[in-house]
């Protein structure tokens, strides 16, 4: 991505996070209402009352979500032995990629969130509850609306300020490795979803295991 696309993602879709989750601990939207118990005060830096690393996560989570997208849709160059992906700024600015990567966040926030809820079995700890239980494994459908709002909405705004203020490079990327270079953010996404299958297991929480596994 370059450093000024990186700074511009991150600082986007980190804002993006923290106001929804500022807005969700006060008036319910977008994720339902929940709050955060402020277990960790004085162990981490708080905003307001939400947790700085939480909202971060988001970040890193919308980044894996999305290179997954860029990753399915992107076409292989073969030269000679290497394979090479090519990054198109079509693609990346497509509305195809917009919705798949906000599939991806939707889908790996039903794997992560039932087991961030059981933190206190966990080294994780129990840093936040929600208002009222919900029905999978006590996460609201209002959470999953959340993420695919959140998914949306940081990455539309990305999409629209590197075609319009990040035009120095306006050039099609090729990869220079494959087994590096376009890896990082799926090797993310799949390093967090096997992290919470273990979680699962070792919590004993099976059924939760099994749903996730099928996802």
């Amino acid at each position: 991505m370059g450093l000024w696309r990186t700074l511009c993602f991150w600082l986007i879709t980190w804002l993006v996070a923290f106001v929804c989750e500022f807005s969700s601990t006060r008036t319910g939207f977008p994720f339902g209402l929940y709050h955060y118990n402020g277990s960790t005060v004085g162990q981490e830096l708080y905003l307001w009352n939400i947790p700085f690393m939480d909202s971060l996560s988001f970040s890193f989570l919308t980044f894996a979500s999305y290179t997954c997208a860029l990753f399915f849709l992107s076409p292989l160059r073969k030269k000679g032995w290497k394979t090479q992906y090519i990054d198109f700024f079509s693609i990346r600015w497509s509305y195809k990629a917009l919705f798949l990567s906000t599939l991806l966040m939707v889908m790996i926030d039903v794997v992560i969130d039932p087991v961030a809820l059981r933190g206190d079995r966990w080294f994780l700890g129990k840093i936040y509850h929600y208002e009222q239980h919900g029905y999978y494994f006590g996460v609201p459908l209002s959470n999953a609306l959340g993420w695919a709002f959140v998914g949306f909405v940081g990455l539309w705004i990305y999409q629209r300020v590197e075609k319009r203020f990040l035009h120095h490079a306006f050039i099609d990327l090729v990869m220079p490795g494959l087994p590096l270079a376009f890896f990082w953010g799926p090797a993310l996404y799949g390093g967090v979803f096997l992290f919470m299958l273990s979680v699962s297991w070792w919590i004993g929480e099976f059924a939760l295991l099994i749903l996730s596994i099928f996802i």
